[in-house]
């Protein structure tokens, strides 16, 4: 049996999830005040005075801190299945149903959202490793459950959940400096 591990956002999709899944959740008015907002963040993670965990954790908190816990997932579980088809890059699924009819184990590994990716990733029958987002008391507090997946982060949470010695081959893609180093668990990597 051989493993396929697939990143998400830029390797099987035309746009960023995360991008999509703000605008669509408050609205172009407010995305673009809480883009505003963020600004601070976003320059710190571009002067790597920041990690792009940290960053994320701010841009998350300024867009969606209190929100209902309840209300929140059933927004991302609508917008995961009637939006991310519209912006899966047709080719490339391709590329990852011929791994599922060949029986390899097909795992998506990515720093977006838990909640708009694993209704998608059920509809399709794929395993996902992601971030998470923290809930308490039934609303989102801010904060991260598990550390943002991305980079070192994502083979840490593949050694975590895969005993990769048990595969012949495994297959990696990805298309950002954030999956090196899932791209090098692979004995084949391909990245876009």
């Amino acid at each position: 049996m051989n493993l396929a591990l697939f990143d998400f956002d830029g390797t099987l999709t035309t746009k960023d999830s995360l991008d999509e899944f703000l605008k669509e959740s408050v609205g172009k008015k407010k995305y673009m005040l809480n883009m505003l907002k963020f600004v601070p963040y976003f320059i710190l993670w571009q002067l790597r005075l920041m990690n792009n965990g940290v960053a994320k954790e701010h841009l998350f908190r300024i867009f969606f801190k209190g929100t209902d816990e309840e209300f929140f997932k059933k927004r991302a579980k609508e917008f995961s299945l009637t939006k991310l088809d519209s912006i899966i890059n047709k080719e490339r699924i391709k590329i990852l149903r011929e791994h599922q009819e060949k029986g390899d184990r097909v795992v998506i590994v990515s720093a977006s959202m838990r909640c708009w990716l694993q209704p998608w990733c059920d509809k399709e029958g794929i395993e996902l490793l992601s971030t998470q987002l923290k809930f308490k008391d039934g609303l989102f507090s801010g904060k991260f459950l598990t550390p943002n997946c991305h980079g070192k982060e994502k083979a840490r949470r593949i050694h975590e959940h895969i005993d990769v010695s048990d595969y012949e081959t495994i297959y990696a893609y990805g298309d950002s400096s954030g999956d090196k180093e899932m791209l090098a668990l692979a004995h084949k990597s391909i990245r876009y």
